[in-house]
């Protein structure tokens, strides 16, 4: 997925009622995003972005025939790589995290012997 925000479906427009701009310029955009037990998401995309969790929750993504089960607590902060997806709530508390995504495009990589050091996000 590219970077360009038109080349996904966007979240604040597939689910209005779910996701909220906090704040936005021409480098970033921060959303927040609320859900209930039970509610989906219908498929739309991320840029590249960090989520920040503010409650714990469980959640299935899907996309691409793929599906993925899992459980965040609230305080975490995650790298979450540009990417297309639908979401659920299938667990019992409601979901609160803040996305902020990148709108620049992802530099090239460094030279070989160049690369960064030191772990990414977990």
């Amino acid at each position: 997925m590219q970077q360009n925000p038109t080349a996904y479906r966007d979240p604040t427009a597939t689910n209005p009622e779910l996701y909220t701009v906090l704040f936005e310029n021409d480098r970033v955009r921060v959303l927040e995003y609320r859900d209930g037990p039970g509610d989906r998401t219908e498929p739309h995309g991320h840029p590249d972005s960090v989520m920040v969790t503010l409650s714990s929750f469980t959640r299935r993504l899907t996309s691409g025939g793929r599906t993925v089960e899992l459980g965040l607590t609230a305080g975490q902060a995650r790298w979450l790589d540009a990417q297309e997806h639908a979401g659920e709530n299938i667990g019992d508390t409601p979901t609160h995290s803040i996305f902020i995504e990148l709108k620049e495009p992802r530099p090239a990589p460094a030279p070989a012997g160049r690369a960064p050091l030191g772990p990414a996000a977990p």
